[in-house]
């Protein structure tokens, strides 16, 4: 196989597309996935964030367009799960494919149709959506998938997690049977190799380590801490080290909200990222961050997905994930492209548990660091009334309003024990990140797009193969 980009088959423009963004060789994945893409094979690819696997399916799918010209048809169709995801491939598939003549349009809800229904009706070569909005659109009538030639699945595990499954069959059955199918996954669980199968056929699988290795690459962190403390520790560390650019996760919206208007007033420069925001906000907030002009930028698992942000020095785990495997995408996202990261856990005593998942899954201890004057009961430790009594008489006290909210919210709940309203919650939250991506009330409804393919819920599933991408290693 090819160690260069010259060697992969692809034409002179995308090489030079890929040498201005600062690209020398191939990633692992590019490597051996664009060879199969250019081929017209089928493709199942386990590929994480920060291999570049977008670019590995970007790059042959515009070679093969430009091979043969188009008349405006939507000829690709590349699927994510969520807004950021889109936005982000979209704008990789432009880079890459500057130098070309063809067009491409983004699809996601969040923002108006009306801007979306007259970029397809314009024409659009490569179609990059949503399946909620693609579907919207489909009932509409306002776009035609009868010439797809080849469909991509991008991260298809967490499509499957937020339930998207019934909305993924149903694009299905619009598209021709006869294409190509890329299907690209973190893992091969069993419901993405029973979705493999019946999508894909004689197809290759490419099965890619990540380019970090998180246990490897990134430092890992725990500070005990009292619940009500948490966000006084957090603005502590922010301040004490000059942190400039720091990902904070939360397991909510309402969470994440509340954090970066608390930090506001600390004095420290955040904002929130989440499915209830506009998607214009979403993408505002995120440029700032990027641009540092934001020191926190604060997300929910599945908001933060996608998220593109080379060389994170601090990832924070605000709350720890109830999916240990959650954990390891967030810290993952830190110490890219060789360079050296660290990711913090605030771990309070109810979130022991699900610590030691996380330790069991990584086969490894993360490294418990007391903050003086912050310190809550011993993370793999149990606590005692007695012992947490004798604490709190000694640790500073929170702020007047963090006491405040700590009594709000137990009145919201005051039949409800705690115990019950933790196993609630982790059901109630996966609801709530699907119910965050099903999208907008729809507008007027516009013409229909001739050649339009009804949708119906008996119209046969086709079968569609898989397909991988990323982005390649940045000269330093």
């Amino acid at each position: 196989m090819s160690s260069s980009f010259e060697g992969l088959g692809l034409r002179a423009e995308l090489l030079r597309a890929v040498a201005e963004q600062g690209y020398t060789q191939p990633t692992p994945i590019q490597v051996q996935a664009i060879p199969v893409v250019l081929a017209g094979r089928d493709l199942l690819g386990a590929a994480q964030t920060g291999t570049g696997k977008t670019a590995g399916f970007a790059l042959p799918i515009l070679e093969r367009l430009a091979q043969r010209p188009g008349l405006g048809a939507v000829r690709v169709l590349i699927l994510t799960p969520t807004r950021e995801l889109a936005a982000q491939v979209h704008e990789d598939v432009r880079t890459y494919g500057k130098h070309l003549k063809f067009r491409s349009t983004l699809v996601y809800g969040g923002v108006g149709m009306q801007p979306q229904v007259d970029a397809l009706r314009r024409g659009v070569d490569v179609l990059v959506a949503t399946p909620g909005r693609l579907l919207d659109h489909a009932r509409q009538r306002t776009v035609n998938l009868s010439g797809v030639e080849i469909l991509v699945l991008d991260e298809a595990d967490r499509m499957l997690d937020m339930g998207f499954i019934h909305d993924i069959r149903r694009v299905l059955a619009l598209l021709p049977a006869k294409r190509q199918n890329l299907l690209f996954s973190a893992t091969f669980s069993d419901d993405i190799r029973k979705l493999s199968g019946t999508i894909l056929r004689d197809s290759v699988t490419v099965e890619v380590a990540p380019r970090n290795k998180p246990i490897e690459l990134v430092a890992q962190v725990a500070h005990p801490v009292a619940k009500d403390r948490k966000r006084d520790l957090l603005a502590h560390l922010v301040k004490a080290g000059d942190w400039r650019q720091v990902l904070v996760f939360c397991k909510t919206k309402h969470g994440a909200n509340r954090l970066a208007t608390q930090l506001e007033r600390d004095g420290i420069e955040a904002n929130a990222i989440h499915g209830n925001k506009s998607q214009n906000a979403r993408t505002r907030a995120l440029k700032s961050f990027k641009d540092g002009e934001l020191r926190v930028l604060v997300a929910t698992d599945i908001a933060a997905r996608g998220l593109d942000i080379e060389q994170l020095p601090h990832v924070v785990n605000y709350d720890l994930p109830h999916v240990a495997e959650d954990y390891v995408h967030r810290i993952g996202r830190t110490g890219r492209a060789g360079a050296s990261g660290e990711a913090v856990s605030l771990v309070c005593p109810e979130e022991r548990p699900l610590l030691a998942a996380i330790e069991r899954l990584m086969n490894r201890r993360v490294e418990l660091r007391k903050i003086e004057g912050f310190e809550g009961p011993p993370a793999h430790e149990p606590s005692s009334p007695r012992h947490a009594q004798a604490h709190s008489q000694h640790r500073p006290q929170p702020h007047a309003r963090a006491q405040a909210h700590t009594q709000v919210h137990a009145h919201r709940h005051p039949q409800q024990p705690p115990q019950a309203r933790s196993h609630a919650r982790p059901a109630m939250q996966k609801q709530e990140h699907v119910r965050a991506h099903q999208e907008e009330a729809q507008p007027r409804i516009p013409e229909p797009v001739p050649g339009y393919r009804a949708l119906t819920a008996h119209a046969p599933q086709a079968r569609t193969p898989a397909l991988l991408g990323g982005n390649p290693h940045r000269k330093r």
